[in-house]
C-alpha cells in the first residue's frame, strides 16, 4: 500500500470505530499539519437487505451502501496533525486516513 502525501486534491476520511466520514483537505499547513473541513453526504437509492439477527437486524450487503459527497464551505474547519506513529489525528486523538476520494460508510451491524 503507498502512503499519500496530502495535497489539496486529496481527502481525509475520518475513521470511528467501523463508521467512516468524508473530510476534504482545505489547506496544507506545514508537513504534519493540514486542515480540512466535513463533507455533506447524501444517500443514493441503495436497497439493503435484513434479516432477522443480531441485536434487531442483520444487513447483509452493507458494503453496497453509495453516497453523493459535496464540499460546504459552511462547515467548521479543524486541524490533523502527523503523529509519530505514522497516523493524522486531530485534538481528539480522533484518527484520519488521507485517501484519493471520499468515503462514507455505516456499519449497520454494530
Amino acid at each position: 500500500m503507498t502512503k499519500l502525501i496530502p495535497t489539496t486534491d486529496l481527502f481525509a476520511n475520518y475513521c470511528g470505530y467501523s463508521d467512516v466520514e468524508p473530510y476534504e483537505i482545505v489547506r496544507i499547513v506545514s508537513d504534519k499539519c493540514i486542515e480540512v473541513r466535513a463533507m455533506d453526504t447524501s444517500k443514493q437509492k441503495t436497497k439493503l437487505d435484513f434479516h432477522v439477527g443480531g441485536f434487531s437486524a442483520h444487513c447483509s450487503n452493507q458494503h453496497d451502501q453509495k453516497y453523493d459527497y459535496t464540499s460546504n464551505s459552511e462547515n467548521s474547519v479543524q486541524k490533523i496533525r502527523l503523529r509519530k506513529n505514522g497516523g493524522w489525528m486531530n485534538k481528539d486523538d480522533q484518527r484520519f486516513n488521507i485517501a484519493e476520494a471520499p468515503y462514507k460508510f455505516y456499519d449497520y451491524n454494530f
